[in-house]
């Protein structure tokens, strides 16, 4: 019976340190998306452990009648699908602030937003992070610029690892 129990424990732990992952303790790069108008954004990522890291975004965007930032900051748990694939899952919220005019009148707003995240990556022998995610954004601002809905932003996202 200790031998069953001994061949089962070390077992177990072979699984386990089989499946570990280790992420970048840092990554910094692109986000290639819509950002609700912003346009790309510049990420950064941030190891808290062998499976979670925050992520930090900034996106914003300037012209002759208009100019804007938006800003969100997520926690993220990353779970290894296969050698050096991951998925990861993560929720955060953000701000921004938007300066506009038309023709007809002046638009500025100050916004808050919740937002969830969920994706794929992978991570190349070189330092280079490719991923593609989907994050849903509930905003809460003024009216006149549609802040108070539900955005699905998807992107892709290039970052250097170090």
């Amino acid at each position: 019976m200790k031998k069953l129990f001994l061949i089962a424990l070390i077992f177990i732990g072979f699984t386990t340190l089989s499946n570990a992952q280790t992420i970048s303790e840092n990554a910094i790069g692109l986000r290639l998306g819509d950002s609700d108008g912003m346009g790309a954004e510049i990420s950064y990522q941030r190891a808290l452990g062998d499976n979670n890291r925050l992520e930090f975004d900034l996106g914003w965007r300037n012209g002759n009648d208009y100019d804007g930032f938006k800003l969100t900051a997520l926690y993220q748990w990353v779970f290894n699908l296969e050698g050096s694939f991951n998925w990861y899952a993560g929720a955060g919220g953000g701000l921004g602030s938007f300066d506009g005019k038309n023709d007809l009148k002046d638009y500025n707003d100050t916004f808050i937003y919740a937002a969830g995240n969920i994706g794929i990556e992978y991570a190349f022998d070189i330092p280079l992070l490719l991923s593609l995610d989907l994050r849903p954004e509930l905003g809460f601002g003024n009216d006149n610029l549609n802040n108070n809905d539900l955005d699905f932003d998807i992107a892709f996202s290039i970052r250097y690892q170090f």
